[in-house]
């Protein structure tokens, strides 16, 4: 009785339905539609199909989108999908973006390093006026044991007109040689290049190993002095980005040239330059003079000497220059004194020794504490 009077079909619940309009299908995964036919009603209402709702615009030149209610499972599934849509849309959109914001970071990036390099400016150099007497007072009042020194030996002079590539191609000449032996051979080269003011990149790189070996230039020290033309021609180095580079970028520069170690650069950042703060941890000088002001038993390494003197800065130059006269007040005099620096007489036995030692820890920079000697002071 109960399945005579359920519905057989849904045209019997609605034979006039209201026709629709056309639509453009679009397929979507939905559930089968139960049969009616075996449905249980127990409340015997007759079941109404789902409402349509219009999603699409009103403009009736566009298709109309039919979707059930929203309260059923179907509607759920097209509205999850349609959500999905949306979201790898977006999703593109945004790796689009940062595509487009990666090229441009990267074609940023290749223009700074196209683009010629700025270098901060350093401070002032110990020439600058008033800055050696606030080196001095600075140091009297960081370290007592080196206010003594400055109280008993006069102030320190820093003054070198020539170039910094006139500078480094001397210090090159004067490597592993007496004072005597490198000034001679030092005259000879610049009578060879027509003066000092001749002495530049092109000229130094015109003249033959064979001309260099006459006036006592060996065949390697040729070799350092045309890398460091070279890298000058090329523009790797200059002398204005010489003077306006940090102490830490120009330490790496210039370890690039043959010839150039650590000792030589620090000497001269402190006797060409008149940086303010260096400290020449592979001057033998400078570690002797440390090694007594402090009372240390044995030589201080250069860690031990970053350590002792880190209160000296920002003017760890000055106390370097104190080290050389502290050592050189120590030491008795000798009838073979032959090496002046400043106006001061070093022992002979002295070089030997520095000469020796520097040879062990870079083998180029062999000269001793001579920089300011080497530098033109």
């Amino acid at each position: 009785m109960e399945n005579q009077n359920q519905p057989n079909s849904l045209s019997q619940l609605h034979p006039n339905p209201t026709p629709l309009r056309s639509i453009q299908t679009i397929p979507v995964n939905l559930p089968p539609i139960p049969d009616l036919k075996h449905h249980s009603n127990p409340s015997k209402i007759p079941i109404r199909p789902p409402k349509a709702r219009r999603l699409s615009s009103p403009d009736p030149s566009q298709p109309t989108i039919i979707s059930p209610d929203p309260t059923s499972t179907n509607s759920t599934e097209i509205t999850n999908s349609t959500t999905s849509t949306t979201t790898v849309t977006n999703s593109t959109a945004i790796t689009t973006t940062k595509q487009t914001t990666g090229r441009g970071r990267r074609g940023k990036e290749k223009n700074q390093s196209q683009a010629p390099r700025d270098y901060p400016q350093i401070i002032k150099p110990l020439t600058a006026p008033g800055e050696l007497e606030n080196a001095l007072r600075h140091l009297r009042n960081a370290d007592p044991l080196l206010a003594n020194l400055i109280d008993t030996h006069p102030p320190p002079a820093f003054e070198s007109h020539h170039s910094p590539f006139l500078s480094l191609a001397r210090s090159i000449l004067y490597q592993q040689l007496a004072y005597k032996a490198g000034t001679s051979i030092y005259s000879r080269f610049v009578e060879l290049c027509g003066g000092e003011e001749a002495v530049l990149p092109d000229v130094v790189l015109s003249l033959t190993a064979q001309q260099l070996k006459q006036i006592g230039v060996s065949g390697r020290k040729a070799s350092y002095l045309y890398d460091l033309a070279s890298k000058y021609k090329s523009g790797i180095l200059s002398d204005e980005t010489v003077v306006r580079m940090d102490d830490k970028s120009l330490f790496t520069m210039l370890s690039m040239v043959k010839g150039i170690g650590s000792w030589s650069v620090h000497m001269f950042m402190i006797f060409s330059l008149h940086r303010p703060d260096v400290l020449p941890i592979s001057d033998l000088g400078v570690r002797k003079g440390i090694h007594q002001l402090f009372g240390l038993e044995e030589l201080p390494r250069p860690s031990q000497m970053e350590q002792l003197c880190e209160k000296w800065r920002p003017y760890r130059s000055v106390g370097a220059w104190y080290m050389w006269r502290f050592v050189e007040s120590k030491g008795a005099p000798s009838p073979r004194l032959t090496v002046a620096v400043d106006g001061e007489i070093h022992q002979q036995q002295q070089l030997e020794q520095q000469q020796h030692q520097l040879q062990l820890l870079e083998p180029i920079n062999g000269i001793g504490n001579l920089g300011a000697c080497i530098w033109g002071q």
